[in-house]
């Protein structure tokens, strides 16, 4: 019975988090509904559970809940979470508080950190960032297949002025796309705009490193203009903005048939 728990509590988990990313990807948006109905049914499976086979982990489930809710929280008023984000970790610590260990051991013996064992829903972030962070390579292996395939400069015109720590975030978090396909994709995002002038010559190519939903549409519009006037190229830095929903669903996953990865890593590095 206990094992049939478990597995529902994992399922749950895996499903509310597979729909909110994919809801989150299309319109960058997750109802409150969905969160009202995890919340309840994960804290159903979870209590039966602790109550009748592991009473002496009541205290660390509501300090698991209480740290892993204060922490979403602090993150969401810093800016670094969206509130989607931030209700996902509640409902993912009353659903899986701890390491599931009575039905998966990882392919990594070691891959149970004392933190997965007592408070799971940090080694899902952690193993998130580590999945978000990797997409910088990719970003950084397409502008390097741009450059060489197509001869062409990553900042061309006054893109070249801007400072380098820009021209790094820019090239870590996007790609260079045709104008076209952005007009298509309301969900990427420009990372340059043009200031137009009385002449071609007064035209101004400038990185925007934060992109926001605000203006967007005018960017592209901007930038197409630009472009059909021959004064800029017809690819642009654009960023595809993925939801980080997309990224704790594969950090659970990776938890769960690898571990604690960090901890891992860790590990390996100190022999």
């Amino acid at each position: 019975m206990q094992t049939l728990l478990t597995a529902a509590q994992v399922t749950l988990t895996i499903s509310f988090l597979l729909y909110a990313s994919w809801s989150d990807y299309k319109t960058r948006e997750v109802s409150n509904r969905v969160w009202a109905i995890f919340a309840p049914i994960a804290l159903a499976l979870t209590l039966p559970e602790l109550i009748l086979y592991n009473p002496q982990n009541l205290t660390w489930f509501a300090i698991s809940f209480g740290v892993t809710a204060s922490f979403a929280l602090l993150l969401f008023y810093a800016g670094g979470f969206g509130g989607a984000d931030s209700k996902a970790f509640m409902c993912i610590a009353l659903a899986l508080p701890f390491f599931p260990q009575t039905l998966f051991q990882p392919l990594f013996a070691d891959g149970v950190s004392p933190l997965a064992q007592n408070i799971f829903p940090f080694t899902i972030l952690s193993n998130s960032i580590l999945v978000a962070a990797a997409t910088v390579i990719g970003m950084i292996l397409l502008n390097a297949k741009w450059r060489i395939t197509t001869g062409k400069k990553l900042f061309g015109g006054t893109l070249a002025a801007e400072s380098l720590g820009k021209k790094i975030l820019v090239l870590v978090t996007g790609y260079k796309m045709p104008i076209a396909k952005l007009k298509e994709k309301w969900h990427v995002y420009p990372l340059e705009d043009v200031e137009e002038g009385n002449g071609e010559e007064q035209l101004k190519r400038k990185l925007v490193v934060v992109p926001r939903d605000e203006g967007r549409n005018e960017i592209v519009e901007r930038l197409s203009k630009a472009a059909d006037a021959g004064k800029i190229d017809s690819h642009v830095l654009a960023t595809p903005g993925l939801p980080m929903l997309i990224f704790v669903t594969v950090g659970l996953i990776l938890a769960l048939v690898f571990g604690d990865i960090i901890w891992l890593l860790i590990r390996f590095l100190l022999g």
